[in-house]
């Protein structure tokens, strides 16, 4: 039997720990467990997690090293990683993110808001 590795999903303020195989890519064990990577339009109409429509974006933590161009991108701009280009292969803690439109992130807003 495969190794099971915690993910700690947070989602709408709610956190969810799901159990992941070891080696499992992050966007396929999130689309299984019924949680939303996509935005309105781009869950109909994505790359399939190929990395090149960037409409899969999450917070991780820890992040781990980018292994696809697109990731490596994101980490060198501050901008929100690919869940299609990363791994599971250690404990993370995933935020998914509210999109519009296309992939289209929606700033965050402060408490004080």
């Amino acid at each position: 039997m495969a190794e099971q590795v915690p993910v700690t999903v947070v989602a709408d303020g709610e956190e969810t720990t799901i159990a992941v195989e070891r080696g499992t890519n992050l966007r396929a064990a999130l689309l299984a467990h019924d949680f939303p990577v996509y935005g309105t339009v781009s869950q109909y109409a994505n790359c399939g997690g190929r990395g090149l429509c960037a409409t899969c974006t999450v917070e991780v933590d820890p992040a781990p090293e980018p292994t696809h161009w697109h990731d490596a991108a994101a980490v060198r701009f501050g901008y929100p990683r690919l869940s299609c280009c990363l791994t599971v292969d250690e404990p993370l803690r995933v935020r998914l993110l509210d999109k519009y439109v296309w992939g289209q992130v929606v700033p965050r807003r402060s408490e004080s808001e």
